[in-house]
């Protein structure tokens, strides 16, 4: 989507710079950027890697940034990576990424509630992670609800979170009486739903119709 709108308007490699080849990742604070790039390197080529840190001590905030030659490169170290990492693509330079920082790392931490449930801990190198960042866990699943002031065309609805690799099914409903949209979307499993969700809620779709994507239950247990 990224790649059709950009060579509309003739700005191809900006865009795919920009929104396609870097992605962000949770890491352990002792991470150096040599570290980083040695996990990393498996999917592809590197052209940096960064860890950002506490501007008053230096110290990291267990957060970094890796940019890939190829978009294609990004999407398989966000497939395939460790869960732990909790990859993304990250958001462009030129929006707030101090605020795209705090927001990534608070919804992250919030979904640990111990410190035995913290990512990696059954490797003894990620049982680092500081105890008090762990927030109260959120209830996941792999089945989500989308809520629209809009009714959904089926299609549509389908090939928009069928970005997202996963999808099961896609089952659209209308309230004769309010004419909104509502939508079910379950996926194979709650990865990709989280994935979704982060990507997808409040997303703009069509534009000026914002998006509301949440978590239903599908009896899973949700600790997994």
């Amino acid at each position: 989507v990224f790649i059709a709108q950009s060579r509309a308007s003739g700005s191809h490699r900006d865009v795919e710079d920009e929104e396609l080849t870097r992605i962000f990742v949770m890491i352990p604070k002792f991470y150096t950027e040599e570290d980083l790039r040695e996990k990393f390197k498996m999917y592809g080529d590197i052209e940096y890697c960064s860890i950002i840190k506490n501007k008053t001590t230096g110290e990291s905030k267990g957060l970094g940034y890796v940019r890939y030659l190829k978009p294609s490169q990004a999407a398989r170290a966000i497939e395939e990576c460790d869960r732990g990492y909790r990859a993304i693509l990250a958001e462009p330079k030129n929006k707030s990424s101090e605020s795209f920082e705090h927001d990534y790392y608070s919804n992250n931490t919030r979904q640990e509630s111990r410190a035995n449930t913290l990512p990696f801990c059954g490797q003894p190198e990620f049982c680092s992670f500081e105890k008090n960042e762990s927030r109260i866990q959120e209830s996941v699943s792999k089945r989500l609800s989308v809520v629209s002031r809009l009714p959904f065309i089926q299609e549509q609805l389908f090939a928009l979170f069928d970005l997202v690799p996963g999808l099961e099914y896609c089952d659209v409903q209308r309230d004769p009486h309010t004419n909104s949209g509502y939508a079910v979307i379950q996926y194979s499993t709650a990865a990709s739903a989280i994935y979704a969700k982060y990507k997808l809620h409040g997303f703009e779709y069509p534009p000026g119709n914002r998006l509301t994507v949440i978590f239903l239950e599908d009896g899973s247990d949700s600790s997994e």
